[in-house]
């Protein structure tokens, strides 16, 4: 996607946000030490990413993989330029958001009334209305908001989501003041297809700078809907797992989310401009993967595998 600047053609940079460390670790069986976590948002803070998804300020009872929250933020160490953000349920969150100096904070909820249910245990409606305080809190002190729409394609419990539906339950979110949208194909069973038409919904009602995509690689065409959203649309953000951490725990058969690493060779290769370096990505998704006992295996880390070392790609 190319835009005219001084009559010269400019190439958008892609702004990635991981969401490893909150959206990937959430998901897995075990507890994850603080230590691994910390040393995880260290090395992808050094890779060029715009954003990193640190935790979440839920109850431990609910997610307890991510528990320690706090604590990963006080021992992260911040590299300036990178925002440091959370998921933040309700008043509580944010205040334990608020201590733990997080520059941005998203809240979380989908275009379908059951996932809702079985996410968060309330209706849409009721999600919306819970975001009230905690957004104009955030506004007031000087946080960025972000909205999280999951199911915006598919639902595993109601099948095909309508874009106009999206587009409700966006213009909602937007109301209420956040500053960004982030609308999730949440069981990776999304083509380019699908994307076109929810795109051909959504963005007269939103700029594309304040859009983020979050696909999932169930079925193997996440690559394909970031490619066609930014080649036929100029979406220029996108939520991506180092390694393609992650899942969602409350949708059946849903894999992991789409490889940051994965993300950046497509698009850079394409033509965009990405300031990620992949390489360091890769490291840290075989830091996490030894953590984890088992390889976190995305397309390019396996090509590395077979070919070199980090060590010799540095």
């Amino acid at each position: 996607m190319r835009s005219q600047q001084n009559g010269e053609q400019v190439v958008p940079s892609i702004r990635m946000t991981e969401v490893g460390p909150r959206d990937g670790l959430q998901n897995e069986a075990g507890i994850v030490p603080t230590e691994a976590k910390v040393s995880f948002v260290n090395t992808l803070s050094q890779s060029g990413v715009a954003e990193i998804e640190v935790g979440s300020f839920v109850s431990s009872q609910a997610i307890p993989q991510l528990a320690d929250s706090d604590e990963v933020f006080r021992r992260i160490e911040r590299r300036a330029g990178v925002i440091y953000s959370a998921l933040v349920p309700n008043e509580r969150g944010l205040e334990r958001a608020r201590a733990a100096a997080v520059d941005k904070i998203a809240v979380f909820t989908a275009a379908s009334d059951t996932f809702v249910q079985r996410n968060i245990h309330c209706t849409l409606r009721e999600s919306i209305e819970r975001f009230k305080p905690v957004v104009s809190q955030a506004k007031r002190d000087g946080m960025a908001v972000r909205g999280y729409v999951s199911t915006v394609i598919h639902c595993p419990f109601e099948g095909a989501v309508a874009p106009l539906r999206v587009v409700q339950v966006m213009q909602e979110l937007l109301e209420l003041g956040v500053d960004e949208i982030s609308l999730g194909d949440t069981i990776g069973k999304a083509a380019p297809g699908d994307v076109r038409r929810l795109l051909d919904a959504v963005t007269p009602h939103l700029g594309r700078t304040a859009l983020s995509l979050h696909f999932h690689d169930t079925y193997g065409m996440a690559v394909a809907n970031v490619l066609a959203a930014w080649m036929e649309y100029g979406i220029v953000s996108f939520d991506t797992s180092a390694g393609g951490l992650g899942g969602c725990p409350y949708a059946p058969g849903a894999s992991g989310n789409v490889a940051t690493e994965d993300v950046v060779y497509a698009l850079r290769v394409s033509g965009a401009s990405v300031d990620v370096d992949e390489r360091l990505v890769v490291h840290a998704a075989r830091q996490m993967g030894m953590v984890l006992n088992r390889p976190l295996s995305s397309r390019l880390s396996c090509v590395y595998e077979r070919h070199t070392t980090y060590e010799t790609l540095r």
